[in-house]
């Protein structure tokens, strides 16, 4: 039986929160690096790609800041931060449903 069968959606959420959570971790990181422009995945356009085995790329997009700085650094820190504590709180939900999921399987392969 095939993951995707096994684990639903779930999988190829937690794959792509991880390449999300990585996208913001460098935005933040990059946040004094002059002309550095930040980067966001569109998680649901993302996840409806992977599901249908397509290429994830069009679901990235370079953000549009809300105050443009005199250095051409699109970072802005108060959204990057609120956007990786949520996008870390989704792939914690995540790995929660796969740990019960792969839980469940293990104890009925056991015969409990």
């Amino acid at each position: 039986m095939p993951s995707d069968e096994l684990f639903g959606m779930h999988a190829a959420a937690l794959q792509l929160r991880s390449q999300r959570m990585a996208m913001l971790a460098s935005n933040i990181a990059n946040a004094a690096t002059p002309n550095y422009k930040a980067r966001d995945m569109d998680f649901s356009k993302a996840l409806s790609q992977a599901e249908r085995g397509q290429s994830t790329e069009s679901a990235i997009s370079y953000r549009i800041p809300l105050q443009p700085s005199l250095d051409g650094n699109t970072v802005e820190m108060a959204t990057e931060q609120t956007a990786f504590a949520e996008n870390a709180l989704a792939y914690r939900s995540s790995l929660a449903f796969l740990n019960g999921r792969i839980s469940t399987l293990s104890r009925a392969l056991r015969g409990e």
